[in-house]
């Protein structure tokens, strides 16, 4: 389960970490089994827990992890399998287009998590989901949250807006994020397109969008990367969302 065949053929993957594997735990029937080096060590995690748990020696637990230093637990969890069904009445989503790199598409979905969106969609072409850096960048909250996965773009967008969602584009070239928030657009459903790391959103995906919407910038450094323009865009959604039902 360490190569992604291996994950396929068996529909599990690893979850690697106290955090983790605490999110996961927390999850009914979806840990298969528990792998330690010192289960004294983490008596605190194990304590109740209903699935086998299994002790490894250190060699052996740094060849089902890709870090330097293993927390030294490991949870074998089942893959999660979810549709537009689990996130009808959306209000806040946000959709990967192409997003590659598996430390980005783990941080989106965290603070995806953290500010209260509905669901995450990760396209076609995007990182496997249960990649082990991915899923160690989220810190649990894959396992709080619906992830759609292997979508076109393009049939993404026609989802979401059938949904009654309008659809912002996050890029460098657009309107002014601070000014749509002040506006009162961001106050309802809306789904966010993040793009690659590399090469952004291509002209025909910004074109699929309602608008496309810029994080403005008054300092001095040339662009944010993907995670950190995503916080930002997420933040500024959830907070104009929180007022306008509170109002």
């Amino acid at each position: 389960m360490t190569q992604r065949r291996g994950r396929d053929v068996a529909g599990l993957f690893l979850a690697e970490g106290r955090q983790a594997v605490r999110e996961a735990l927390a999850v009914g029937s979806l840990v298969q089994e528990v792998i330690v080096d010192d289960p004294d060590k983490h008596a605190d995690l194990l304590d109740g827990v209903d699935v086998p748990v299994w002790r490894a020696t250190d060699h052996q637990m740094r060849t089902l992890s890709d870090t330097v230093t293993p927390q030294g637990i490991v949870a074998v969890c089942r893959q999660l399998s979810f549709d537009w069904q689990d996130v009808s009445g959306a209000r806040l989503l946000v959709i990967c287009a192409q997003v590659r790199d598996p430390g980005n598409a783990g941080t989106v979905i965290r603070c995806a998590d953290a500010f209260g969106a509905d669901g995450v969609v990760l396209t076609t072409g995007s990182v496997e989901i249960y990649n082990p850096k991915t899923v160690r960048s989220t810190v649990g909250s894959l396992f709080h949250l619906p992830i759609l996965t292997g979508v076109p773009l393009h049939d993404a967008v026609a989802k979401v807006k059938a949904m009654g969602m309008t659809v912002l584009a996050a890029d460098g070239d657009g309107d002014p994020l601070d000014l749509k928030a002040a506006a009162g657009e961001l106050s309802g459903p809306v789904a966010w397109i993040m793009g690659n790391e590399a090469w952004g959103l291509p002209e025909e995906d910004r074109e699929l969008a309602d608008e496309v919407v810029a994080v403005p910038m008054w300092g001095g450094a040339e662009s944010l990367n993907l995670s950190s323009a995503a916080a930002v865009c997420l933040y500024a959604t959830a907070s104009a969302q929180r007022r306008s039902s509170a109002g």
